[in-house]
């Protein structure tokens, strides 16, 4: 069934607010990188928490699919999911990385941009960002989006990227 068709709206995506601050403070004060990661993984154990069930089967359906390289299902679950919660980041945050994938990178940026003004302190989102940047070659602004992922989690695996980085954005 399309989401145009359904009846019901989506409700409003959790609030993980509080929870997320005390993740992003414990991952900035972690001592190791494995303490790191650690609450990374609750960090995305937050963003991927949908808002009702038929949102999570749409989200749960897209990663599925999406690990099995079947992309194009993967996007049609998403876009299911984005047109039915329109406020929920990781959907397009999924879309993106869908996207991503496929080497579509000016597709990708719009909806990470989207996912980030829904979800300003997503690392994945911000991290994927930076990605996406570096592809289409942009150092200056891919430096800018993974300086502000590190802010949040400095155990990021890309941060070995930023030198890199802020080495092209001198040259700009």
């Amino acid at each position: 069934m399309s989401a145009p068709a359904l009846a019901e709206t989506c409700p409003e995506p959790p609030d993980h607010g509080a929870a997320l601050d005390a993740l992003v403070e414990a991952a900035r004060a972690a001592p190791t990188e494995a303490a790191g990661r650690a609450l990374s993984d609750e960090m995305w154990g937050l963003w991927t928490d949908a808002p009702d069930a038929r949102a999570q089967g749409w989200l749960d359906e897209g990663m599925e699919r999406r690990e099995a390289y079947d992309f194009a299902a993967a996007e049609a679950a998403f876009d299911a999911l984005v047109d039915y919660c329109q406020d929920y980041a990781e959907g397009y945050n999924q879309r993106a990385f869908v996207n991503f994938l496929r080497q579509d990178y000016e597709a990708a940026l719009p909806d990470l941009e989207r996912a980030l003004a829904l979800s300003p302190r997503h690392v994945g989102a911000l991290t994927g960002q930076a990605l996406t940047l570096i592809a289409l070659q942009r150092p200056g602004e891919a430096a800018v989006a993974l300086r502000r992922a590190l802010d949040l989690n400095p155990w990021l695996s890309e941060r070995h990227l930023l030198p890199g980085l802020e080495a092209l954005e001198d040259d700009i």
